[in-house]
């Protein structure tokens, strides 16, 4: 694309988004996001779910820490898978999978006769999380104009912190019930909202991307009249659409037939992503792989999901007492979550991480000394130390959710070209769930072994790499179209040469 050209095509972009968000845009992406409530949901619910089965299951630390982590390690199965899903059913129809797997899983968690139905249950839904975090931001993405972006595709991770709130806020108000009904309402009650969601998909349309991928670029043109603010908008983003899948400018836009075995089933996407890929393409995918690593590799997870255990090791008393204060935690978290929204676009993505990862290096040290300050002494007598521990925890989920916890969705989500997109994106959730799963499923193991203060040190450490990393291989994407943003990582010309 030449300068002009390139002048032109920002221009229709300002022009196009003047009337600021389309509200059937955001209507869609926040449907398309209403799973990862669910997700997030299960996960604030179980860190106090957790204190009330181990009591009533008579289960063990080592059994708590599979239960709290296997729904990852399922999920990144089900995110490996997804990518080719998406390809084959549509973005939609994989959203309604994602919902049906989820509602089973809550009913068999919801049941809990034993561990082994615990299991069970925790092994299904975690199939369907690794659909809708792989499917719901791609979607986003999709309908989404390079204007708001940022914002639409950042609404799963919103949801997420809304459903981890409303995970702690249940537990709160639960936690009066009978011990053997209380910890199943909080963990079946998630049927419900996955059964509606299912019907509420059927009102979306199909991403406009994905039609074109299929040939139906009549049907991609109309909904992207609805999703766009201008038709001057919608023609440009056809445009940039049937370019980079490889299908030549027609002035009527009618259907193209693809070609044998069509465009949308994957084939060669592997290779190309894995082992033989083109200079830009391994940049991208170190960058969408790294990203998603070190979101939960600097402890976020240690943070949400054991919470109550790290404020019972601060000095924090009292179960109820412990449910409140991890409820203030959501709260913190979903607040800041709804600033960096509001940033994203305008800020844009790279200063966001930066700051974001400085802010929990610099938590982390805080918490990791009040807490190695109180293992070496009492509570009572280390007023500064309980203090210094409870605020690092807030601060740590403010800095996160501010910048590292959205960012790392929307990011991952818009760098991949059309063709490797879905696959790509599945690789990163895969590569998010797994580490998920390691954090969650060892990190009662690793505080015994290194102690829960060297553990936050630990960190805080891998942190420090991350900045480094989000330095020096994450290029700033703000502003740019879907089709546009290989350019970010050296691919000349890139829009022509996706296929």
């Amino acid at each position: 694309m030449d300068g002009h050209q390139e002048q032109s095509t920002n221009g229709v972009e300002r022009e196009g988004n003047r009337g600021g968000i389309n509200k059937f845009a955001c209507a869609c992406a926040i449907i398309a996001s209403i799973i990862s409530i669910l997700m997030g949901y299960d996960t604030g619910v179980m860190s106090g779910a957790m204190l009330f089965m181990k009591e009533d299951l008579k289960i063990k630390d080592g059994q708590v820490e599979v239960l709290a982590g296997i729904m990852n390690i399922c999920a990144l199965v089900g995110s490996l898978t997804a990518g080719r899903l998406s390809d084959w059913l549509g973005r939609r129809c994989t959203i309604v999978v994602a919902s049906v797997i989820f509602l089973i899983g809550s009913v068999l968690m919801g049941i809990g006769l034993n561990f082994a139905m615990l299991f069970c249950g925790r092994c299904v839904a975690g199939v369907g999380v690794g659909y809708a975090l792989m499917v719901a931001p791609v979607y986003s993405a999709e309908i989404s104009s390079p204007a708001t972006r940022g914002f639409l595709t950042s609404l799963p991770e919103i949801c997420i912190s809304f459903g981890i709130l409303l995970g702690y806020v249940s537990n709160y108000f639960l936690s009066e019930l009978p011990l053997k009904v209380g910890w199943r309402v909080m963990l079946g009650v998630a049927a419900v909202p996955s059964a509606a969601l299912g019907l509420g998909v059927l009102a979306m349309p199909e991403s406009p991307r994905w039609l074109v991928m299929q040939g139906r670029v009549r049907e991609a043109k109309a909904v992207l009249l609805r999703v766009s603010n201008t038709p001057a908008e919608a023609e440009l983003r056809l445009g940039e659409i049937k370019a980079a899948a490889g299908i030549m400018a027609t002035g009527d836009d009618e259907d193209v037939k693809p070609p044998p075995g069509g465009w949308n089933l994957g084939e060669g996407v592997w290779k190309e992503l894995l082992l033989r890929p083109r200079p830009h393409v391994r940049r991208i995918l170190a960058a969408a792989l790294g990203i998603h690593f070190f979101e939960h590799a600097t402890g976020i997870e240690a943070v949400v999901l054991y919470s109550p255990r790290i404020f019972k090791k601060a000095g924090v008393e009292g179960r109820r007492r412990l449910l409140l204060v991890t409820m203030g935690m959501g709260v913190t978290k979903a607040a800041f979550i709804l600033v960096a929204t509001c940033l994203i676009d305008k800020v844009g993505r790279r200063p966001l991480l930066l700051s974001s990862v400085g802010g929990m290096v610099l938590c982390l040290l805080g918490l990791g000394s009040g807490l190695t300050a109180v293992e070496h002494g009492e509570a009572a007598n280390r007023p500064w130390a309980v203090g210094l521990c409870i605020s690092s925890v807030f601060l740590y989920v403010a800095s996160f959710s501010a910048g590292m916890g959205p960012v790392t969705w929307v990011y991952s989500s818009e760098i991949f070209p059309l063709r490797l997109r879905a696959q790509g994106a599945s690789l990163g959730v895969a590569v998010n769930r797994m580490m998920n799963g390691v954090v969650s499923m060892t990190f009662i193991s690793l505080y015994k072994a290194i102690t829960i203060g060297g553990a936050f040190f630990m960190f805080a450490g891998i942190a420090v790499v991350a900045w480094l990393f989000f330095f020096f291989f994450c290029p700033e994407t703000k502003g740019r179209s879907l089709e546009e943003t290989e350019a970010a990582f050296g691919e000349k010309g890139g829009r022509n040469n996706n296929n």
